[in-house]
């Protein structure tokens, strides 16, 4: 018989609804119980596409065993980390802190007043070689809760306590201590940069790219920072393009491997080896999103336009597979799925991995090219050599090999079975095989084709349909982007479909309040730090690529709500959660910019942006309050921010702002835009002086733009530099020449 959560949107809690454990959702009916049967309270956070959450669900919520004990001992609580990412940071970082490591499945132990005294991520269900089972660690939390309960409580006091410090002051005083305090914003900013930059040179793998060893993770802020400081330098000094060789090297051995799915589009989750080549398979929206972005700065900054080819695969499996009908974006898909139609057993990559025969069968024999294959290692004497035939090229190019290319494989997962990885650039395949390269470029995109037409027949993974709002001004941000650097209006058509879907389905006009996800219908739960930060982040990329002033005045009110809702008028920064919400232990302010930029980050570069582009009163304070507030944390461990130096950047450079006069639609105004798209450059603020409500709306606050038209009739550019503009431009030779 289902449990409470067959009742909830959650795809993650519903995964769970047949469990035998009497799982309760987070909320009062399972505090109220705890706090009657006075029974501490067990906590499972993770989420519905995560491979060890589904390992820990069968090997123990699944066994009826396991069940009668936590239903005896416990009262059983499942969250889903996406919906509820605030109680998920406040509990990680309690984990991280007691056991030295965070990860999900996350396994927290809480008092009936919702304060922990234990935690972990997976535990398996037996007893191994250093690491006790979970029913092991269960009966060893229930005696101790029997016999030494007020040891228990005190030490949970003293755990919130010090979360609440740590929320408070930031690092331990004694490391805040050394900072110089007399340090002006700008030198200790110069000082940061450097530090980072420095960092990053000297975790750079130059073998494969990324920073540092496996896991490797994609790690977007770092890339964007690397592009954004080159830029600042200039992307012709000697570290300018060290930081640009960097950053499109690792995006290079990213799209090479595993991590790509070349036949699908888009990104895995993360590498398990140093060589991005065996994934943790799962999609999410938020990777998307942000490594499209990359790769668009990548082409920007190098002229490659293979760069633009992956950010385009990318923006086409978003598009393809991850749209819902109305417009909005959904968050992931799972790294597991079945193994095949109507049998029950799962694995990880099932979806994506693939024998010998099976590429064989598909792409078959005909031959390519006018070279001939070497002669097979099983051949017999005089067989000699064979032409190539189109499977023989395509798994030259990806690795393929007869018995599987997978050396490392602890849970026998991929024994027999190839993950895709180029082996050497598409030009040299070509040369070895007699082709020229675009031809030999045309037969692997045909075979890839060929492929995902087989694979679309097999169980797909599991789609989590969520619609987070937060992920979704990331991929709003990356598809603006799309249609500035590539040029192509379908990714702003698509940018603005997701806007309007949230407007109308995750946001309360009435009220101001923007809601966290939907799911069906919108959810009970209202919006966090990160969501208002995100989209207000993705409604101003929309503005600059298609120049609607509706955009630009919704982020407005958005901000004026962040405010009220989460800034810290004290010490500076914005909270991760309301204050109006008993349930959370303590108030954190994200200071890490990790997977997903910090909500703190991304507002600094908003309030930055909205004070150059329409001089929002107070918003320039209230960025350098939220970056002093967080300067303990940046100026002792800069690489730990990434996303917040980009910031910092705008604090101390001067505000240039390009405005376009004339008609946004019209072609001579489209040709000026792209021109400031060509190449990576300083950041600038990007409006429109269209003659109608949009610029008076500007100008109502900006006086300046009021009287800036277009020359002759032809759309004409304003360069301004902190609100000095120079003389106007109208051709795009001569716009270029001036950012040149």
């Amino acid at each position: 018989m289902p449990n409470r959560l067959a009742a909830e949107q959650s795809p993650y809690l519903r995964q769970h609804a047949d469990n035998p454990v009497d799982w309760h959702p987070w909320g009062d009916e399972a505090f109220a119980r705890a706090r009657t049967e006075q029974k501490p309270i067990f906590l499972s956070i993770g989420y519905s596409t995560c491979h060890w959450c589904h390992v820990m669900a069968h090997e123990s919520f699944e066994n009826a065993a396991v069940a009668a004990v936590l239903n005896r001992d416990f009262v059983p609580v499942k969250l889903d980390r996406e919906e509820r990412p605030d109680l998920d940071r406040v509990y990680m970082t309690y984990v991280q802190q007691t056991t030295g490591h965070g990860g999900w499945p996350m396994s927290v132990w809480l008092t009936p007043d919702l304060k922990p005294f234990y935690g972990g991520t997976y535990f398996p269900p037996e007893d191994r070689p250093g690491r006790p089972g979970f029913v092991t660690v269960l009966n060893a939390i229930t005696r101790h809760w029997g016999e030494q309960r007020e040891k228990i409580l005190t030490g949970a006091d003293a755990v919130v306590a010090a979360l609440r410090r740590h929320a408070a002051e930031g690092p331990p005083r004694e490391v805040a201590s050394k900072l110089a305090p007399t340090e002006s914003l700008p030198e200790a900013a110069s000082e940061a940069l450097t530090k980072a930059f420095q960092y990053f040179h000297e975790a750079h793998d130059p073998n494969w790219g990324g920073f540092g060893g496996a896991p490797k993770f994609p790690r977007p802020s770092t890339l964007n920072f690397l592009f954004r400081a080159a830029a600042l330098q200039g992307r012709k000094t000697a570290i300018g393009e060290e930081m640009i060789k960097m950053a499109a090297f690792t995006l290079r051995k990213m799209a090479e491997g595993g991590l790509q799915d070349h036949i699908g589009g888009g990104f895995h989750r993360y590498s398990v080896d140093e060589r991005w080549f065996v994934s943790h398979f799962e999609k999410m929206l938020y990777d998307q999103a942000q490594l499209a972005l990359s790769y668009l700065e990548a082409r920007q900054a190098s002229g490659v336009e293979a760069y633009a080819w992956v950010a385009r695969d990318t923006f086409s499996y978003v598009l393809r597979d991850l749209t819902h009908p109305a417009g909005g974006f959904y968050s992931a898909e799972d790294a597991d799925s079945l193994l095949a139609h109507g049998k029950p057993e799962h694995a990880e990559g099932a979806f994506y991995v693939w024998t010998k025969e099976e590429i064989d069968a598909v792409l078959g024999g005909l031959p390519v090219g006018g070279v001939p294959s070497p002669r097979r290692n099983d051949a017999s004497p005089g067989e000699g050599t064979r032409p190539t035939t189109e499977a023989d090229f395509f798994c030259a190019h990806y690795g393929v090999k007869p018995g599987g290319n997978v050396d490392h494989d602890p849970q026998g997962e991929f024994t027999g079975k190839n993950v895709l990885m180029q082996q050497q650039s598409v030009a040299v395949t070509a040369r070895e095989h007699g082709l020229e390269t675009q031809a030999a470029s045309d037969k692997l995109l045909g075979s890839l084709e060929k492929l995902r037409t087989v694979r679309a027949q097999r169980p797909r993974p599991h789609l989590d349909d969520k619609i987070i709002t937060a992920w979704n001004g990331l991929m709003i941000s990356a598809l603006a982007k799309g249609a500035q650097v590539l040029g192509d209006r379908t990714y702003l058509a698509a940018a603005t479909r997701a806007a309007e879907f949230i407007r109308r389905e995750l946001y309360d006009e009435k009220t101001g309040t923007l809601y966290r996800s939907w799911r069906g219908r919108r959810s009970g739960i209202a919006g966090f730090a990160e969501d208002y930060a995100s989209l207000i982040q993705g409604l101003l990329d929309l503005y600059e690529a298609g120049f609607e002033i509706r955009w630009l005045q919704w982020a407005e009110r958005l901000q004026a709500a962040m405010d009220r809702q989460f800034e810290d008028p004290v010490r500076g920064g914005y909270f991760n959660s309301r204050a109006d919400d008993p349930t959370v232990i303590v108030r954190l302010k994200e200071d890490h910019d990790g997977a997903e930029p910090s909500a703190n980050s991304i507002v600094a570069l908003n309030l930055l942006r909205l004070d150059w582009m329409t001089g929002l009163p107070g918003a320039r304070e209230r960025a350098v309050k939220t970056i002093e507030a967080l300067r303990p944390q940046w100026t002792t461990m800069p690489q730990g921010l990434p996303q917040l130096l980009c910031a910092i950047e705008l604090v101390v450079d001067a505000p240039r702002t390009v405005v376009l006069a004339g008609d946004p639609s019209a072609s001579d105004f489209q040709a000026m835009t792209a021109v400031l798209h060509e190449q990576l450059g300083p950041r600038r603020g990007l409006l429109a002086a269209d003659g109608g409500a949009g610029q008076q709306w500007l100008a109502a606050r900006r006086p300046y733009l009021a009287e800036m038209k277009p020359s002759d009739g032809r759309a004409t550019a304003y360069i301004c530099d902190n609100f000095t503009c120079r003389a106007p431009v109208t051709t795009p030779a001569d716009l270029r020449q001036m950012i040149g």
